[in-house]
């Protein structure tokens, strides 16, 4: 599926604020509200925009620790390992990567204990041979 160079413009307005009210969108594009709101349903239709989410405010977990954890899966055991990753609310996402790791979880807890706990939790999954992680120090952008 190509997307067109209006239709990026639009998803990159989408990013900043999903909650824009078609027209502003309208009116940064450069377009009538009609025209925007035919992409966006457009979009919504074909599945290019799968869904909605909440950003929260670095203060609202402040103090909470994030970090990437590195997972290096036994063979056969992807479905199974992602299935328990997925079950684990702690883990705010899974990536699956190239190179020594298989997968990259982001894992999120108010405290250092927690999430050695959680590291530990995703340890004991079966499937799972290794766990490297990095605590997240700060993050200087996110779209």
């Amino acid at each position: 599926m190509t997307i067109s160079a209006s239709d990026q413009a639009l998803l990159a307005l989408l990013r900043e604020d999903a909650r824009a009210p078609v027209a502003e969108i309208a009116r940064r594009l450069g377009v009538s509200r009609t025209t925007a709101q035919s992409r966006l349903e457009k979009l919504e239709r074909q599945g290019v925009i799968a869904g909605y989410s909440v950003r929260l405010r670095d203060d609202v977990e402040h103090g909470h620790i994030r970090a990437h954890i590195l997972i290096t899966v036994r063979p056969k055991q992807m479905v199974a390992v992602t299935n328990a990753l997925r079950a684990i609310a702690q883990v705010r996402a899974l990536h699956s990567v190239s190179g020594p790791h298989d997968l990259i979880a982001i894992g999120m807890a108010p405290t250092v204990g927690e999430l050695d706990e959680l590291t530990d939790r995703i340890g004991s999954i079966d499937g799972v041979e290794r766990t490297t992680s990095s605590i997240i120090l700060s993050t200087k952008f996110e779209r």
